[in-house]
């Protein structure tokens, strides 16, 4: 699909609220609310879109302690590994990776006791390294358009 410079608006009004009216949004990127509404239809058919969420921060819900664990794991395992992931409240991100580890980890923990028990708990399935997040500068961000790319 195209995401041409309209759709690109979209995108960019949609990641910044997503509770947006279609009302809004369409005057918002200078379109009609029906024209608004199938283009915004194509782009989660499309799979460009895949959903929305509210953003919870951990330490709002309880979590003081956010940490990226890399693992390492023998081929036979990583099946095993990522079955006992998917499991883990705890685990917001994995990311299969390149380089010494196999996978990164983007994980929550009550506190450090928690965050040593979770490390604890998969270590069995492979060699970790864990960092402690001390602060988010650059906190995530929206999608954009990749540079040097000119939306039609």
């Amino acid at each position: 699909m195209e995401i041409d410079s309209k759709n690109w608006q979209i995108l960019d009004a949609l990641q910044q609220d997503a509770r947006t009216s279609l009302t809004a949004l369409a005057r918002q990127v200078g379109l009609s609310v029906p024209s608004t509404s199938e283009r915004v239809k194509r782009l989660e058919e499309a799979g460009v879109i895949e959903g929305y969420r509210a953003v919870v921060p951990p330490r709002k819900a309880g979590y003081t302690v956010t940490a990226l664990i890399g693992i390492t794991t023998a081929q036979p395992d990583k099946a095993r590994l990522l079955k006992l992931l998917v499991g883990r409240r705890e685990v917001l991100e994995c990311f299969h990776v390149t380089g010494q580890d196999s996978y990164v980890l983007k994980v929550v923990a009550r506190d450090i006791e928690h965050l040593e028990a979770f490390v604890s708990s998969i270590n069995h399935l492979g060699e970790t390294r864990t960092s402690i997040v001390m602060s988010v500068p650059i906190p995530a961000r929206a999608v954009a358009v990749p540079a040097g790319a000119v939306p039609g």
